[in-house]
């Protein structure tokens, strides 16, 4: 939904990130609304949150017509970068990773924020931090959807399955996506490998993750995060303790 530059604040002297919407030509005006609504919203989420593992918004003005939104640049690569380039995390490191991104997620909870799109591209990792990013499908306390109806925000291999049946969304989704994204961490592919979408989706609501092979001790807690029903899932609480 758009373009990420990196720029140069001239009045503080420092290097941004810089995100540009920028809806694809010829898309419906009614959509077009939607994306760039969505990408205020997203703005507004992540400016809520305040927490080294959550990419920090410095500002959001206008160009064109279109929100642009200001955020500090994180020097680092994404978590599917790593995975495709390195290999599969070892599961002490995916655990570190995890522990990063749940205190972050809780935060998030805390203040009613619900991320919904948790996956490897959407983590920056720097010698210091573990970032999430994209707060662009993000689901607010009080905040009317800008969704059309039956409309499906998220993606499909990291998609809990209340979400991809277009049902309420709460933190327990958020706990399913960090279980396929550690998942895919130490295996090296999502939990549910199919050849399309459709097939992603319903494999998810219907059967347990692909077997396990480099998971080690990792294997329970992520085992504990996919259960189909979120009243059944691992908790935050519990997940942490694991």
């Amino acid at each position: 939904m758009g373009v990420v530059w990196l720029a140069r604040d001239e009045l503080l002297h420092r290097e941004v990130a810089v995100k540009q919407v920028k809806p694809p030509d010829g898309l419906p005006e009614q959509a077009r609304t939607v994306q760039v609504t969505r990408a205020e919203r997203e703005a507004r989420a992540a400016a809520r949150l305040v927490h080294p593992g959550i990419v920090t918004i410095f500002d959001v003005t206008e160009h064109d017509g279109a929100p642009v939104i200001v955020m500090e640049l994180i020097k680092g690569r994404s978590l599917a970068d790593i995975i495709d380039q390195d290999g599969p995390c070892t599961p002490q490191r995916a655990a570190r990773i995890g522990i990063a991104l749940l205190d972050a997620l809780r935060t998030a909870h805390e203040a009613g924020i619900v991320h919904r799109d948790l996956k490897p591209a959407n983590v920056l990792i720097t010698d210091r931090r573990t970032v999430i990013t994209d707060f662009g499908v993000a689901a607010l306390a009080g905040d009317p959807s800008i969704t059309q109806s039956g409309t499906v925000l998220g993606t499909p291999a990291y998609m809990a399955p209340e979400q991809a049946q277009g049902g309420n969304v709460g933190p327990a989704a958020d706990l399913w996506a960090l279980g396929a994204t550690l998942y895919t961490a130490v295996e090296g592919h999502p939990p549910f490998v199919r050849d399309t979408f459709v097939a992603i989706l319903s494999a998810q609501m219907t059967q347990p993750p692909d077997p396990m092979t480099k998971a080690g001790p990792l294997a329970p807690l992520l085992t504990a995060l996919l259960q189909h029903d979120p009243t059944a899932r691992a908790t935050a609480a519990q997940t942490a303790q694991m």
